[in-house]
């Protein structure tokens, strides 16, 4: 009993050891050194040195293709969904003639077959992919280490956890299944443990792109990546069919766990532990399920943009295409109806014509209707059968079916999209609704509006600007407050400020409304000017309209492309925001940074002329042409940090 005691204790300690290693730099390598000798004897790991130089990168990348296909991902949720995938998975154990094992010993013991080739894809993934990936990146500087570190998130804390603590106590448990025939306690004590595949799973989509874009990028990591998939430790699979083992692996125990309770004895011991932790996997499992969905919509979404042609005011990754179909345009100037094609998302209808010649492109959008103006009907028409009306404020449609059925169904369809919108707006005015269902508004008394503190409306309460009525999303229009009237709106309609009585007359974000009725003024001066952009009278106008501008190469993963220039600018009657544009002469900035609270520092490279801006896990990297001016802009970006206004002392321009 002493002996079993010391044993479970330096268990539990070495678990805590382990994820406490994992919260700090390097712990990753230090653990890895102590696992290459503590493989469970029921695991067989991957060797870290194989015949990986059988094939050439060539012929390894013709191989196969690289990416997961949706194909894949629809059949994988079929698999999940069903128990066919253990067929295919793996080889059962069957017992033989004479021997009468329990139903529920062959489940634990298929659970522990699949941990086992679990723990060597593990294996794979983290001490062959990660660490011969890590020092590529270290010995030939072709990619950065972090890039790799991101890619393979937290897999050493998975893998660290299976290999070391839930498979040896799944054997051990096995083992001594004669005197204890249960697991439930077991899974109930791991499975908070489990939580650590959320952050796997809200990783592996940015993961997935950044395989594929240093893939693309880098010799080198593409054939790291190659030779090690075209081993036999790799199965001829891919990297991301083996990345998305982890993702597979939760709703498995489900299904596992969920038929070891179903075929337990009423009277089992094991059977209350066991109905507890399968709910506990359950709770796990959702995420895992929710991500393999939420990959499969955008890389639908994805490729019906790749067949619109990637048009910029169209390309919005929060949309959700519900059909699309080919149609017939009924026209009064020609004889016959022309083929037309309709994509419908949730917020739009796309009516397009396709392409004689299809490079790139397969469909031209000529017109765009919004779903929230939009009215859909039957049309009755002999010569016509089929044919239904959508009428927009853009443009009315008259269109021809195949057959009834189908102009039911995108009738249908169109009108669900615009009831869903409809069922949106009346949040939107729940928001300005007493609880006796009055209107009221939410302005203060005209008296009052400025002089006292505003209730403000809560965020949830409302899906679009309660001025401009536009629809809110996390990427393009994200909630501001109006601190005079407290409405939630949009950055276009808060971009003004107005001196408040009730923050010791400092000007504050307030909507239109406020600001005319505060001011007396329709528009704020120049502010026709400052929508369109303050570099749009040209470089000269741009610099007597900056403290600071001139071009900065973008660095890192951050901005898309690295490598490239942009055109920064820290205007006046801004100054405590970074914008950023492609050209000197674009009207339109394609980032802004507020610098407000950023520490600037000096950047990891050996090169003087490169300098950083990081707070809370934001991190922005540039470039100067000369030392001097990556000087100036970091006192302008520490000023523009600490608050600092062009009105206070020491004010001085820092332009190019």
């Amino acid at each position: 009993m002493e002996g079993a005691s010391k044993e479970k204790l330096s268990s539990v300690s070495n678990l805590v050891t382990v994820f406490e290693n994992s919260r700090t730099p390097g712990a990753a390598s230090r653990v890895h050194g102590l696992e290459a000798g503590h493989h469970h004897p029921g695991c067989r790991p991957p060797s870290p040195t194989g015949p990986w130089d059988k094939p050439t990168v060539e012929e390894a990348v013709d191989s196969g293709p690289r990416t997961v296909s949706r194909r894949y991902l629809s059949s994988l949720k079929n698999k999940l969904s069903s128990r066919d995938w253990r067929k295919s998975c793996q080889a059962r154990t069957c017992p033989g003639p004479g021997t009468q094992e329990p139903e529920e010993k062959r489940i634990v013991q298929e659970l522990l077959e699949t941990e086992q080739a679990y723990v060597a894809r593990l294996h794979l993934l983290d001490q062959v992919f990660f660490q011969e990936l890590l020092k590529e990146a270290r010995s030939s500087k072709a990619f950065p280490e972090d890039v790799v570190r991101l890619i393979f998130s937290n897999t050493s804390s998975i893998y660290q956890f299976h290999a070391q603590f839930f498979l040896p106590e799944l054997q051990r448990r096995l083992d001594d299944w004669t005197t204890t025939p249960r697991i439930g306690d077991v899974i109930q004590k791991l499975a908070p443990f489990l939580k650590m595949y959320s952050e796997y799973v809200k990783n592996f989509e940015r993961a997935a792109e950044l395989l594929a874009t240093w893939t693309d990028k880098s010799p080198p990591f593409q054939e790291v990546i190659t030779r090690i998939q075209s081993s036999e430790a790799s199965g001829s699979l891919t990297l991301q069919h083996h990345m998305l083992e982890p993702v597979q692996r939760i709703p498995r125990y489900e299904l596992l766990l969920k038929e070891y309770v179903q075929k337990l004895p009423a009277q089992a011991p094991d059977l209350a532990d066991a109905q507890k932790a399968l709910d506990m996997i359950f709770s796990a499992a959702q995420h895992s399920n929710a991500a393999i969905t939420e990959m499969e919509r955008l890389q639908e979404l994805w490729e019906v943009y790749q067949r619109l042609g990637l048009e910029d005011d169209i390309v919005d990754p929060s949309n959700t295409l519900l059909r699309e179909g080919p149609v017939l345009k009924i026209s009064f100037r020609r004889i016959g109806p022309m083929e037309r094609y309709l994509f419908l998302f949730n917020n739009m209808l796309l009516y397009c014509m396709p392409r004689v010649i299809q490079v790139g492109a397969q469909f031209q959008v000529r017109t765009r209707i919004d779903v929230a103006s939009m009215k859909v009907r039957e049309l009755t028409d002999a010569e016509f059968p089929h044919s239904f009306l959508v009428s927009g404020k853009q443009r009315t449609l008259e269109l021809r079916a195949r057959s009834q059925e189908e102009m039911i169904s995108w009738l249908q369809a169109c009108q669900a999209a615009i009831d869903q919108i409809e069922k949106r707006n009346e949040t939107f005015k729940a928001a300005v609704q007493s609880p006796e269902g009055d209107t009221q508004e939410q302005e203060l008394q005209s008296e009052e509006l400025g002089l006292r503190a505003p209730q403000w409306v809560r965020d949830k309460m409302v899906t679009m600007c309660m001025r401009c009525q536009e629809p809110f999303n996390a990427l393009m229009r994200r909630r501001h407050h109006c601190r005079a009237c407290g409405y939630v709106v949009c950055a276009r309609c808060s971009d003004y400020r107005a001196e408040l009585k009730y923050d010791d007359n400092r000007p504050n974000r307030v909507c239109l409304d406020c600001y005319t009725f505060l001011t007396g003024n329709v528009l704020p001066e120049d502010k026709e000017d400052k929508r369109r952009g303050i570099l749009e009278k040209g470089a000269a106008a741009g610099s007597e309209q900056s403290l600071m501008c001139s071009f900065l190469q973008l660095l890192g993963d951050k901005w898309g492309k690295s490598g490239s220039r942009g055109w920064c600018v820290i205007p006046r009657d801004d100054p405590l925001v970074l914008y950023v544009y492609a050209a000197p002469q674009d009207m339109r900035a394609h980032t802004s940074i507020p610098l407000l609270g950023y520490q600037v520092t000096t950047g990891p490279q050996a090169d003087p002329r490169v300098f950083q801006l990081q707070q809370s896990g934001q991190l922005y990297t540039f470039k100067a042409e000369t030392e001097e001016l990556k000087d100036r802009w970091v006192k302008a970006m520490e000023r523009a940090a600490s608050g600092w206004s062009p009105g206070e002392p020491n004010d001085r321009d820092l332009s190019d």
